[in-house]
């Protein structure tokens, strides 16, 4: 094989591999996983606790639109399960199909706000930490979600395709 050859085909596997590699990204979270979304049957304290949410990362409310919606809402709000007071909701969704950015590191409160909802455990706390040892504190109700590193947000499948191509480039120029 000619040289120049070889450095066209290193070329075109270095191209391959930065194609492919993409540094750690947000991840979306269906709230509830899809499987009820947002409803009255799902326990958000333990789907929380199951997640490590970092700033960055988008909640996918998914529901029937005239049955639920979801007030983004302070913490006052959301131990009550009364969002009357003045300042006390944050935000409204009621698409059916929300999603809502948790941009900064600090905790976050949602509740559904059709009647005997929300006392009924349709309500959602998610402490986004900063990714960082001692980052945000835990949302009161909820237990601190377990460490970054047991989120899928690395591109190793990219990482591990790259190795594999700069190993056959090297078995071919040898």
């Amino acid at each position: 094989m000619s040289p120049s050859h070889c450095h066209r085909l290193l070329a075109v596997a270095l191209v391959c591999v930065l194609l492919l590699w993409r540094p750690a990204a947000a991840a979306e979270y269906p709230v509830g996983d899809g499987i009820n979304g947002w409803d009255t049957g799902t326990n958000y304290a333990s789907w929380a606790q199951s997640r490590s949410f970092v700033p960055g990362d988008v909640l996918v409310f998914e529901y029937v639109k005239r049955q639920h919606n979801v007030y983004q809402v302070t913490e006052a709000a959301y131990r009550t399960c009364d969002p009357s007071a003045t300042g006390s909701v944050l935000a409204t969704y009621d698409t059916g199909f929300d999603k809502v950015p948790l941009p900064e590191a600090k905790s976050y409160w949602f509740i559904c706000e059709i009647s005997g909802h929300c006392m009924g455990g349709m309500k959602l706390a998610v402490n986004v930490s900063a990714g960082s040892p001692g980052g945000g504190a835990p949302a009161p109700d909820a237990p601190p979600s377990p460490s970054a590193g047991a989120t899928y947000r690395s591109s190793w499948v990219a990482s591990a395709a790259g190795l594999v191509v700069l190993g056959a480039l090297h078995v071919l120029v040898n």
